[in-house]
């Protein structure tokens, strides 16, 4: 029981006192899932709106699809894309592999399905009237899709949210494609990971606690933003 006191007061330490190191890990971490959430989720809701009000052959089928990767486990997601990365893969040429751009890729994989998905059933909810009554009065194909997003604007920041949090804290896909690489690489839950299975808990717990604070901050980001759309009562 002493010893986790003494790594909880640690990492506090390690947070506070400014650890260049760990830092850097932080900082590596939120780099990529923001590049990755940044580029994967215009795709995302570009791809949610046709789901939802397009109509064509197969599209049944993406959608059952989309659901089905958000089970996809993120290991697999990473052995996929490592065997296409590899030197002996058809993409090895790129010359991606233990990257910060692999990561990114593996990230998007992971974040898509969920931004699709979730955004889908987001945008399917509004009233199909909104768009029909957009386009009667002249507004372009755009206009009206911004239109539908403002009304489904709390779902789609809850995915949004859902999808940051997962690709933040997967560790799976960014060991395999980033190679837990120091001051390049290694992210917070490599970091974790390491730390935890060499029984240095100090370093793993400060990281911990960056995951907890952040979906804390993000859950109540939502609530706020939520809270601010409902009627008054």
């Amino acid at each position: 029981m002493g010893s986790i006191s003494d790594s909880t007061l640690q990492a506090l330490a390690l947070l506070f006192g400014g650890d260049p190191n760990l830092w850097e890990i932080i900082g590596i971490s939120f780099r990529v899932s923001l590049t990755a959430i940044a580029l994967a989720t215009p795709v995302a809701i570009g791809i949610a709106f046709l789901l939802a009000y397009g109509r064509f052959p197969g599209r049944r089928l993406l959608i059952t699809m989309f659901n089905t990767l958000l089970s996809f486990p993120a290991v697999v997601v990473g052995l996929t894309l490592y065997i296409l990365l590899s030197r002996q893969g058809p993409l090895g040429e790129w010359q991606l592999l233990f990257t910060q751009p692999a990561m990114i890729i593996g990230q998007i994989a992971l974040a898509l399905p969920i931004l699709v998905a979730m955004g889908h059933s987001s945008l399917q909810a509004t009233d199909r009237r909104a768009w029909e009554t957009a386009r009667t009065l002249g507004a372009g194909r755009l206009r009206s899709m911004l239109t539908l997003m403002r009304e489904a604007r709390f779902g789609l920041l809850a995915a949004l949210l859902a999808g940051f949090g997962r690709i933040i804290a997967e560790v799976g896909a960014s060991m395999m494609l980033g190679g837990n690489i120091l001051h390049y690489t290694r992210n917070i839950p490599t970091a974790i990971a390491l730390e935890t299975s060499k029984g240095e808990f100090a370093q793993g717990i400060a990281l911990g606690l960056v995951l907890l604070a952040m979906a804390f901050l993000l859950n109540g980001l939502l609530q706020l933003v939520q809270g601010k759309g409902r009627p008054v009562a």
